[in-house]
């Protein structure tokens, strides 16, 4: 006779394969929910400018809008892997700016280099572009428990600073859309759980 299913260890791989299927059913959901969101970014770009937001999150709304905002003075400077109008990949250089004696304060995208210890001589002033949001590094885990912390606006300069080329114009294709790939990774962990405890029961059951 065939021996019965262990019990706990049975209710626990259970629990987490369902735990899996509903982060891969959340994910198809939030895809959908991304595409309008796109949609709605894309046309964006076109409509007439707004004034910078002060604090994050950045709305769907107001993604790639035009802008401007003011950099009092400049408190330092980072880069990311960044792309220039001609086409060019970089380092793109994103100034963390003082806007007055308190505040939050702003990021601007001031420019492409092509490495990463250049130095910028742009010391502050107004500028023109759109309104982007600063480089997410936040682990998927975060984002999935929802204790992420929003990110914050950044302008997207629409002209280079002095040593720096200029940054190309944000699309709706520089959003991520990983849901879609997200859903059926989280898919194939529970298939392969299942066949990992079908196999360990193959394994613990009886010869003939």
């Amino acid at each position: 006779m065939s021996r019965r299913l262990p019990l706990l260890p049975t209710l626990i791989v259970a629990a987490a394969v369902l735990v899996m299927i509903g982060l891969g059913v959340w994910q198809l959901q939030r895809r959908v929910e991304k595409n309008a969101m796109l949609a709605l970014v894309a046309s964006n770009p076109a409509k007439p400018p707004v004034a910078f937001p002060n604090h994050p999150p950045v709305p769907p709304e107001l993604l790639f809008r035009r802008s401007s905002a003011y950099c009092l003075r400049v408190v330092r400077w980072h880069s990311e892997a960044g792309r220039a109008t001609d086409g060019s990949v970089g380092y793109r250089y994103i100034a963390e700016c003082a806007t007055g004696a308190e505040g939050p304060g702003v990021l601007v995208a001031a420019g492409v280099a092509r490495t990463p210890d250049a130095t910028p001589q742009w010391q502050g002033g107004q500028m023109r572009g759109w309104i982007g949001e600063e480089p997410d590094h936040r682990s998927l885990l975060t984002r999935i428990s929802g204790k992420a912390v929003p990110l914050r606006p950044m302008l997207i300069a629409g002209e280079a600073v002095p040593g720096l080329k200029p940054l190309a114009p944000p699309t709706a294709a520089d959003v991520p859309n990983n849901h879609l790939a997200y859903a059926g990774q989280w898919f194939f962990f529970a298939a392969i759980a299942v066949i990992i405890y079908l196999l360990a029961l193959r394994k613990r059951a009886p010869l003939p």
